[in-house]
Formats: C-alpha cells, sequence, structure tokens
C-alpha cells in the first residue's frame, strides 16, 4: 500500500473482481453488487478494455496473463475480415448485432494496440499485432471512436515507430478530433462534454510528439488544462456526469462515472510523460483520489473486499453495483499510481 491518494491508501491493481466477472469466453458486462449478471451477457467494449489492463502489468501473475489472452480471442472473435468489429455477444454465444465502426471498433484497437506493444507474452504481442493491423486500416466518422483507436495506435508506434497504418491512423484521429477554438471559456472543438473527454486531449498531445507532421502540442495541453480546470472543485476532482455538459448551459454534478476519472489519469500521465511538468502528476493522484473518497460525496468508490468499483457516483453516494467498466477504470488508474508512489 501506498500513500499518494490524499488521505487514503492508494490500493494497488487487484484482477480479484475482474477474474469474478470473466469465464472462460469473455468479460461480463454487469453485476448487481459484486454478482455477476450473466444474462447481459458481454461486449467488445469491456474485453479490449480488459485488454489494455491486463497487457500494462509488467509482471502479470499467470491469472493476469490468462485474462489477456481470453480477452484478446474475444476481440478476434468479434472482427469481421475487413477489420470491424461486432459489440455484443449473448450469454448463448451469439452475436446480437453487425460489425460496425462504433466507440467498440476503436475500443479494440485500443486493446489490441496496447497488448501488441506491452504484453510480455510474445505470442499475444504477435495476435495483438495482426489483428491490429487489419483494423487500423477502417476509419469512424465518430470523434470518440478515433480517439480510441488513435490511442490503439500510439501504443504501437512507441514500440514499432516505422507502422504506417498506425500511423496514419493517428494523424486521421486527430484531425477528427479537431483544434481548439479561440474562446478561452470553451476552448474544446466540440460543442458538449460527454464521456471519456480526457481522451481527445490525449490523443493530440501524444500525436504532436510521435509525428513530425502532427497538431501543435499546446492545442492538447490547451484542452487538457481547460478540461482539469472546469472539472476541480474546492481542489478534488468533480468530473463532467454521464448526461454530459453543453456549451452554454448549467453543468450538473451527477451522476458520474469511473470511465471519466480514468480517461482524465490517462491523459494527465501522458502529459506528465511528454512535458515533465510535476502538476500533471497532481492530476493522476486527483483521479486516483476520487475512487478513494475525495470527490462531491466524500465517498469511497470503491470495494476493499471484492477489488471492484463501483457504477457510479449519485447525490447520495456510489451506486453499489461492480460492474465491468467501472472496476476496469479503478484498475486503471490505480495502475498509475505506483509510478509515482
Amino acid at each position: 500500500m501506498s500513500g499518494s491518494g490524499g488521505r487514503h491508501p492508494t490500493p494497488r491493481p487487484s484482477f480479484a473482481h475482474l477474474s469474478r466477472l470473466s469465464d472462460d469466453t469473455g468479460l461480463f458486462e454487469h453485476a448487481r453488487h459484486a454478482i455477476v449478471r450473466r444474462e447481459h451477457g458481454y461486449c467488445t467494449d469491456d474485453a479490449a478494455r480488459g485488454l489494455v489492463v491486463t497487457s500494462r502489468e509488467p509482471e502479470p501473475t499467470p491469472e493476469v496473463l490468462g485474462l489477456a489472452e481470453r480477452y484478446l480471442a474475444f476481440l478476434t472473435h468479434a472482427q469481421d475480415t475487413r477489420g470491424a468489429f461486432r459489440n455484443r455477444l449473448g450469454h448463448d454465444r451469439r452475436w446480437t448485432d453487425a460489425p460496425g465502426l462504433g466507440d467498440w471498433w476503436g475500443r479494440a484497437l485500443w486493446g489490441l494496440g496496447t497488448a501488441a506493444a506491452r504484453s510480455p507474452a510474445p505470442w499475444i504481442r504477435e495476435e495483438a499485432l495482426v489483428a491490429f493491423g487489419r483494423g487500423a486500416r477502417r476509419r469512424s466518422p465518430a470523434p470518440h471512436a478515433m480517439a480510441f483507436a488513435g490511442l490503439g495506435a500510439i501504443e504501437v508506434l512507441r514500440r514499432h515507430p516505422g507502422h504506417a497504418d498506425a500511423a496514419t491512423l493517428l494523424m486521421d484521429a486527430a484531425a477528427t478530433i479537431g483544434a481548439p477554438g479561440p474562446d478561452p471559456l470553451w476552448p474544446w472543438p466540440q460543442p458538449c462534454l460527454t464521456y471519456a473527454n480526457a481522451a481527445l486531449a490525449e490523443v493530440v498531445i501524444a500525436a504532436s510528439q510521435l509525428r513530425h507532421d502532427g497538431p501543435p502540442l499546446d492545442d492538447g495541453l490547451r484542452m487538457l488544462t481547460w478540461l482539469r480546470d472546469v472539472q476541480l472543485r474546492d481542489g478534488h476532482l468533480s468530473v463532467v456526469p454521464a448526461g454530459g455538459w453543453q456549451r452554454g448551459a448549467a453543468r450538473l454534478r451527477h451522476d458520474q462515472q469511473a470511465i471519466e476519472v480514468a480517461a482524465f489519469a490517462d491523459a494527465c500521465a501522458t502529459a506528465a510523460a511528454v512535458t515533465g511538468d510535476p502538476g500533471w502528476e497532481t492530476g493522476v493522484r486527483q483521479a486516483v483520489g476520487w475512487f478513494l473518497g475525495d470527490n462531491d460525496v466524500g465517498t469511497r468508490m470503491w470495494d476493499p473486499a471484492t477489488g471492484g468499483g463501483y457504477d457510479g457516483l449519485t447525490p447520495h453516494g456510489p451506486n453499489l453495483n461492480q460492474g465491468a467498466e467501472s472496476t476496469l477504470a479503478l484498475i486503471s488508474t490505480v495502475q498509475h499510481a505506483r509510478r509515482w508512489s
């Protein structure tokens, strides 16, 4: 245990609840409290995020490596020959949708790129790189989908700088996200903040460093600085809620989602690595602190008994269900904490 999360000790990444939510097919999406709800089945979105966090472990246990293999197998099964992905698989092992290029396509490339770059297992790296290359030739019109795909391209380029498809995908992702506007009160490229907002800024920051013809570093830093400033309240993180925030509208405080906190931690970690500015390390600690109780309600957003993350922060406290998305966000965030603990 370490003490980088404010007044609370920071937990080390635990994969206990992720294992509880997983079977030999993949990762179940929902839980009632800590117990899996099989009737809701699996999704590519969560398998992809699962592959990200398991691949980030520098010395994975056999159990964590086994989870990574299962999530990779799920993604390659979801992918069609043209690089698109199905998203939803029922507990009966039947797909309920057609291959597409939504957020799940982008997240699949993020997971595959992370595995291709970081997994200590060569058989995982090799298979992930093949699947990434197939998907990286496709494009989505959606900025978030392209941002998630861009995160995968960033991972691949850090290990394989000459990967042409990853380089082109990253530049296209940054172009789809767009440049910040001139209004200091709303420099965000889109007219509203929705979900995983910091991922868009992270892609622009990384693209400025990995590509000589990339966007200016200041574009991404302006985006992330503004996002940080509008999400700080009395020194703690108060993220944009699930309903989003439209330019010119009143901003609501709830319900806040763990995915937003994890995206902010990722982006701050990238900004810290790129700039060397220790202020961004503070952002990571504030994200960890949100899970540990440094939030608008002053309540812990994870269950130490199970290792699961709670499914949302309401005005009355946490939603005590411990689904895959929130648990993965918890793991992802505390993985960053050990770097500065």
